[in-house]
C-alpha cells in the first residue's frame, strides 16, 4: 500500500451564530467570560458585518482547495484535515481524524504566513502534543512560515497595484500604503520572536515588486491592526495613528495591504472595511484595501507546493 501522508491545516475558527459569540470570546480569554460591555462591542461588530463572520467558509473552501491541489500534483499521497484553535474541528480531533485514516506522518501548516510564538507557536504545540496521544503516535512536520514563498509576495502585490488602480487622479497625489498584520502583546515578542522582523519582510518583499520606493506619489510601511483591548501594550504603530500622522502631512489616499491575514474576516471586515475607512473619511482621504487570498487557487497551489517541499525535505 501507497504511503500517505497526512496534512493538518490548522486556523483560528470563529462562530457561526451569535449565540456563539460569547462562548469563543470566553475560550479567545483562556477561560475568563468577557464582561457584559466587552461582549456588547464584539457583537456589535458582528453586527455590522452581517452577524457573523465568512471565515468558516473560507477557511473550509481554503482547506478543500489545499487537497486538490496537493490531488492533482500527487495522487494518493496526501490526506488533507482542518483542525481549528476555538471552535471545532479543533486542533486535537483533526489529528485523531488523520490518525484513524492510517497516515504514515503529519505535516503541520497554519493559515497564516508569518511565525510567532503567541500565534503559529501555539497551534504547533497543540499539534504536537496531540500527535503524541493518538495510537500509534505520529511524527510531526511543522512549518513554521511561509511568508518568503515567493509565489505570494507576486499576488499581494498584484493586488496591492490593483487596489491602488482603484483610485482617481486626485486621490493618487499623495498616497500611503500599509502592509499591516494582527498586533501582538509586546510581551509576546520580547524575546526574540521573529513575528515582527517577517512582517516587515514581507511588506518589504512587495513593495519591492511594486518598486514602490521609486514612486514620488508613494509612501509605505508597515503598521499594526486589531490590538486586543487590554491594559498590555501591544506593538505598534497602530494603524489608525498612522493614518492620522499621514493625513497630518498630506496624505490624500491610504491603500492597506493585510500582509497577515489569508481570508475575509472580522479583523478585514470590520477593522479595516468599516473602522480604518471610516477613519479615512473622516480625515478627508480615499482609502482602498487589497482583495483577500481567500481560496484563489494561484495561492492555494503555492501552498500545496510549501506541503510538498516540507514533505520531500523532511
Amino acid at each position: 500500500m501507497t504511503a500517505r501522508t497526512g496534512v493538518l491545516v490548522m486556523a483560528h475558527g470563529t462562530p457561526d451564530t451569535p449565540e456563539g459569540i460569547e462562548p469563543f470570546y470566553t475560550r479567545i480569554r483562556r477561560g475568563r467570560p468577557p464582561t457584559p460591555a466587552q461582549l456588547s462591542e464584539l457583537t456589535r461588530r458582528y453586527e455590522a458585518i452581517g452577524g457573523t463572520s465568512p471565515l468558516t467558509a473560507r477557511t473550509v473552501a481554503q482547506v478543500d482547495g489545499l487537497a486538490a491541489a496537493l490531488e492533482a500534483t500527487d495522487p494518493g499521497r496526501f490526506v488533507v484535515r482542518l483542525g481549528t484553535k476555538y471552535v471545532p474541528p479543533t486542533i486535537e480531533e483533526g489529528m485523531a481524524e488523520l490518525a484513524a485514516e492510517g497516515v504514515d506522518g503529519v505535516v503541520g501548516i497554519v493559515l497564516t504566513p508569518h511565525q510567532s510564538t503567541m500565534g503559529s507557536g501555539e497551534y504547533f504545540a497543540r499539534a504536537s502534543a496531540a500527535a503524541g496521544q493518538v495510537e500509534p503516535p505520529l511524527e510531526l512536520t511543522v512549518i513554521p512560515s511561509w511568508h518568503r514563498t515567493a509565489p505570494l509576495a507576486t499576488l499581494l502585490a498584484a493586488r496591492t497595484r490593483a487596489a491602488l488602480n482603484t483610485l482617481g487622479p486626485e486621490a493618487r497625489a499623495q498616497v500611503a500604503v500599509f502592509f499591516t498584520a494582527h498586533s501582538l502583546p509586546v510581551r509576546a515578542v520580547a524575546d526574540g520572536d521573529p513575528y515582527p522582523a517577517q512582517v516587515a519582510e514581507s511588506g518589504a518583499d512587495i513593495a519591492g515588486l511594486l518598486d514602490l520606493d521609486a514612486d514620488p506619489f508613494v509612501t509605505w510601511s508597515t503598521a499594526w491592526q486589531s490590538a486586543g483591548r487590554t491594559d498590555d501594550p501591544w506593538i505598534g504603530p497602530d494603524l489608525l495613528a498612522e493614518m492620522k500622522r499621514v493625513a497630518a502631512d498630506g496624505a490624500t489616499a491610504v491603500v492597506v495591504c493585510a500582509v497577515g491575514f489569508v481570508s475575509d474576516h472580522l479583523e478585514v471586515l470590520y477593522d479595516l472595511d468599516i473602522e480604518a475607512r471610516d477613519v479615512a473619511c473622516a480625515l478627508g482621504m480615499a482609502f482602498a484595501r487589497t482583495i483577500s487570498l481567500d481560496d484563489d487557487p494561484a495561492f492555494l497551489a503555492m501552498l500545496a507546493a510549501v506541503v510538498v517541499a516540507a514533505v520531500d525535505g523532511a
